[in-house]
């Protein structure tokens, strides 16, 4: 009833949470059963008897209501804690005791069968310490755990901004004491379901799997099956398959069973099992067959199946994993149906072609889901999976161009050609500048680059380099350009220390010319500058009123967010910050809420991560 964790992977992480110079760490609430990204638009909102915000139904027309422990009556769990509109911050719960008694008093659905000198403790939860990058294990406080809860499942995910989902990771995987209010079986498995909303799917499944099976409650069953599909691991699903099906109706258990009846050797129940599958309702179409498919790769069962996808309109959870598992193709037409997290998925899928998984990983590194190195080394792997005669013309070939071509000017050149990618494609756009920003690190500051310095310097910030970004701060002050004003405004709220002039003068000089053309720069820069610090509040609050900034304005969001900084709660102001800055693009975001967002951050030792926000706000917007 444990597993085995996966080697490598908490490595991989950290190096992604550690990545350059400093410490490197929307869909609407899913009122819908279906996960952000599969489905169709959101439907009203649930009937109180059914379980709000529940994971996905994997095969179509199911209910994802539980059962109590003794047997088939339902249960109802209560009413959850509101959702949050950070936008006028009117909806977050002041008082949230109601719903932590009720959370609290959830029992885990299966009995225990692991000898207590066997069984983990849940009253700790997660997969890095502090030691290894991750937050302190007070790092939420004494913050209410249905407060957390209810901010974790209504948060639109992914997230406008790289950092802070780089943080809002490093914050979920930390090793915290699990908070009053609600069991760790639970807690867990909030912080996994929101991990797989972000794009983080090997993530999800290690704190999925810190918990024993004997622990699971109903909710921590389907996040779980989410976990093991978003990971293409079917077999990860097997230490849970008997007990999961004495607490849920979902039909995707019985298909479970019989895929690990046939990973297990047990080729005459397999087929049998899924033959009982397939006879029921939508076992038929093409959700059945792709268990039998898996089914027929895990044993001698002799099942030769062909999957036709013409049947199919949406990709689903179930869809996607089973397919991916087998190494199959998904149609562009229905990963066109789903949200930019399971394209992060897929990025790190085994069995897709490296080739194909290339636009995957773009995404991935946009959303934070991929490092700068990680980026790298997959179009590094590319180019050695392809043939010599083929490279000519390729990423990876312009990619070795910036890092070793034989002067400056080939480097750069190479550079713009990589950060050339389609109009409105801003995942790809913001990916190649991540792809290059050590290559960008290894210019040196040269009046022939100036002309592209702001390309430059957003690309060595989009990685954390900003000591090397800041080496270009004695050209900028020297030249009055389009791009150097540019990168002016990058180094005026990036950069470690004051290396350009941030008077007023400066600031009203960017405005006329770099916030022109793109007004919600401006604004950013200001709201940026003012919540670090580094112009006083006087000119700050001049400047806002300037802009239209609403920076005095307070909401319950800005409260709550102000009594987690003065409580010292590092984590739970990460968690608030990310609230504050949900949205698909950067255009759904309020300068007032990045602001407030940097200011929190400085003010709880986190001034890295809170100058990479600023930087990015003023990249993509």
């Amino acid at each position: 009833m444990r597993w085995r964790s996966k080697s490598g992977v908490v490595a991989l992480l950290c190096g992604a949470a550690l990545i350059g110079a400093i410490p490197a760490i929307g869909q609407e609430n899913p009122k819908s059963i279906l996960p952000p990204g599969f489905g169709e638009e959101e439907p009203a909102a649930p009937p109180a008897d059914q379980i709000p915000n529940k994971p996905t139904d994997l095969l179509p027309d199911l209910q994802l209501e539980t059962r109590t422990e003794t047997g088939g009556a339902r249960t109802s769990p209560s009413a959850l804690p509101s959702a949050i509109d950070p936008l006028t911050g009117e909806t977050l719960p002041l008082d949230p005791t109601a719903e932590a008694a009720a959370l609290a008093a959830q029992q885990p659905g299966v009995l225990q069968d692991l000898p207590p000198s066997a069984r983990r403790s849940t009253a700790v939860i997660g997969i890095i310490d502090a030691q290894s990058g991750g937050f302190e294990q007070s790092a939420f406080g004494a913050s209410n755990g249905a407060y957390l809860a209810a901010l974790m499942r209504n948060m639109r995910a992914p997230l406008a901004s790289r950092w802070s989902s780089i943080l809002l990771r490093r914050a979920l995987l930390s090793r915290v004491d699990t908070p009053a209010g609600i069991s760790g079986a639970d807690w867990a498995a909030e912080r996994a379901w929101l991990l797989l909303r972000m794009g983080e799917a090997e993530p999800a499944q290690l704190i999925v799997q810190s918990v024993d099976v004997d622990q699971y409650t109903p909710k921590m069953f389907e996040v779980a099956l989410q976990s093991g599909l978003a990971n293409a691991d079917p077999a990860g699903l097997c230490p849970m398959v008997e007990p999961a099906m004495k607490v849920s109706d979902e039909r995707a258990w019985p298909a479970a069973r019989a895929i690990c009846s046939a990973l297990s050797g047990e080729s005459a129940q397999a087929s049998a099992q899924i033959d009982g599958v397939r006879r029921k309702g939508p076992g038929r179409g093409i959700d059945g067959l792709l268990a039998e498919k898996v089914v027929g790769a895990g044993g001698n069962t002799r099942r030769a199946v062909v999957i036709e996808w013409d049947t199919a309109d949406r990709l689903t959870a179930w869809r996607y994993g089973m397919a991916t598992a087998t190494g199959l193709q998904i149609p562009e037409r229905l990963m066109a149906t789903v949200g930019p997290n399971v394209r992060a998925w897929a990025a790190r899928a085994p069995l897709l072609p490296l080739a194909d998984r290339s636009a995957n990983a773009e995404v991935a590194a946009a959303l934070g889901v991929f490092s700068s190195a990680a980026l790298v080394d997959h179009f590094s792997a590319v180019a050695d999976a392809t043939d010599p005669a083929d490279r000519q013309g390729k990423s990876f070939t312009l990619l070795r161009a910036a890092y070793v071509g034989e002067d400056t000017a080939a480097r750069v050149a190479a550079m713009r050609s990589l950060w050339t990618v389609p109009a409105g494609d801003a995942h790809s756009e913001y990916a190649r500048l991540i792809l290059t920003a050590r290559a960008a690190g290894g210019v040196a500051p040269d009046d022939g680059a100036i002309g592209t310095v702001d390309k430059l310097v957003e690309s060595m910030m989009a990685a954390g380099l900003d000591v090397q970004a800041a080496r270009w701060a004695k050209l900028i002050e020297d030249d009055s350009n389009d791009p150097a004003v540019r990168a002016w405004g990058l180094l005026a709220v990036g950069s470690p220390g004051q290396v350009v002039d941030w008077r007023v003068g400066s600031i009203r000089n960017y405005l006329s010319k770099a916030g022109v053309d793109h007004p919600s720069r401006g604004q950013f820069l200001v709201a940026a500058m003012a919540g670090l610090g580094r112009i006083d509040g006087a000119n700050a609050t001049s400047l806002a009123d300037d802009l239209g900034i609403p920076i005095a304005t307070q909401t319950r969001w800005t409260r709550a967010l102000e009594r987690a900084v003065v409580a010292r709660e590092p984590a739970t102001v990460a968690l608030l910050c990310a609230v504050g800055l949900q949205g698909r693009t950067w255009k759904a975001v309020s300068p007032a809420h990045l602001y407030h967002v940097v200011s929190a951050l400085r003010r709880v030792g986190l001034a890295g991560e809170a100058r990479m926000i600023a930087a990015e706000a003023l990249t993509r917007s």
